[in-house]
């Protein structure tokens, strides 16, 4: 029960009916238990010199399956890369390596793969990592060469009509476009809600080249994610490009202190905002950031605003039907992704230079300690998975339901 009032005490205060969304969705795997705790994954962090000495790099912080995943960049180009950057921070290298190995075996059941079977995904990840790593140069994915998942979903987006995804998301009521309130995606929004992102939207906008394109159309509550499930968001339909196929869809959401932040020991840069800490790592992480990539102030507090990113767009950590031909070029994929990430972002307000990262790359001392300790780190999300699924069935979280 430990694990349980942790998260209780981490979550509190957030909106009622998302964090009921949020425990709902922990309750359905060990897998989505790990997406929502990324908190108390970070307190049980072995304090081994692995852990402590590894060169410092900028990371995630929230490093699992899915959070990679597919996405429009501000050049309009389609890309694979990294996309969630919330519990980002200034860290030793391995921690975000501990991070998705240990999801890797978390998820290995909801995959259809046997734990011999996520060992050698871990093992696949880890040495292109390194490979990619000790080469020393940043590259990112190219849709013409990328294979199976990854090609997927390059390609889906990239096929993809606009017309069909605000179809997704919206209706179409006379000429007029409408968000879709379905308690899936998005919630209805109070009229003091509408108000105040409205009135930040029209203060955006007047800082903008066209201030017409942010026109707002419609506002609601969004649904996304599971860790960051009950923090303020909204989705924002805007008139774009004019009505009702040109509207754009932009996410809003609230920028809090990373979940790492407690176990950090290097000094991390004094940022304006969280919101600057979240937007400025993806800009160093990623190849070419999401369109629309911005740090705001509402009401003065910190928020990210950025183009809607669709779930279907990400890698799946409940994908059943795929063989280990499917999924081990995927995690040489990944790992290729977070050793350019690192490399890209290398040498930038205490993160270590390139030499360092290639020198640890080179080095194979710590792949064995790191690949066992992913295992301990996994059994204890299990245990902690099972601890909270009995107190949600037992009652305990009844008002959670």
């Amino acid at each position: 029960m430990d694990a349980v009032r942790k998260i209780l005490a981490f979550n509190a205060g957030r909106d009622p009916e998302r964090l009921q969304l949020k425990y709902r969705l922990m309750r359905r795997s060990a897998f989505a238990f790990l997406r929502g705790s990324c908190h108390l994954f970070y307190q049980q962090l072995p304090h081994t010199s692995l852990f402590n000495s590894a060169p410092l790099s900028w990371s995630c912080g929230d490093l699992h399956l899915e959070n990679f995943g597919s996405y429009k960049g501000d050049n309009r180009l389609v890309y694979f890369d990294i996309n969630d950057f919330d519990e980002a921070a200034l860290a030793p290298a391995s921690w975000d390596l501990l991070r998705l190995l240990s999801s890797v075996r978390v998820a290995a059941a909801d995959m259809g793969l046997r734990a011999a079977d996520s060992g050698s995904l871990c093992s696949v990840f880890l040495k292109a990592y390194a490979a990619s790593l000790a080469q020393g140069k940043a590259y990112w994915v190219q849709r013409e060469t990328a294979q199976g998942l990854v090609r997927d979903l390059l390609d889906g987006l990239d096929q993809r009509r606009r017309a069909e995804f605000l179809d997704t998301r919206s209706v179409v009521i006379g000429k007029k476009r409408q968000l879709l309130v379905d308690g899936k995606k998005a919630l209805p929004a109070s009229q003091a809600q509408r108000e105040r992102v409205c009135a930040f939207m029209a203060g955006f906008a007047g800082t903008q080249i066209d201030p017409d394109f942010y026109q707002v159309l419609d506002v609601a509550r969004r649904i996304a994610g599971t860790g960051s499930l009950g923090v303020e968001r909204f989705a924002i339909l805007l008139r774009g490009n004019g009505h009702p196929d040109g509207n754009y869809l932009l996410d809003l959401r609230q920028a809090l202190p990373s979940a790492l932040a407690p176990q950090l020991k290097a000094a991390q840069p004094e940022w304006q905002t969280q919101a600057h800490r979240i937007v400025a790592t993806q800009y160093r992480m990623q190849a070419v950031t999401m369109a629309f990539l911005h740090p705001v102030l509402m009401d003065g507090e910190p928020y990210v605003l950025r183009a809607l990113q669709p779930s279907e767009d990400r890698v799946s950590g409940h994908q059943r039907g795929q063989s280990m031909a499917d999924w081990t070029p995927l995690l040489q994929t990944l790992g290729r992704i977070l050793a350019w990430a690192q490399l890209r972002s290398a040498g930038r307000e205490g993160s270590a230079i390139a030499d360092e990262l290639m020198d640890f790359g080179h080095d194979t001392a710590w792949h064995e300690p790191l690949l066992a300790a992913s295992q301990d780190a996994a059994q204890r999300v299990l245990q902690d998975a099972a601890a909270f699924h009995a107190a949600f069935d037992a009652g305990a979280l009844e008002w959670a339901r």
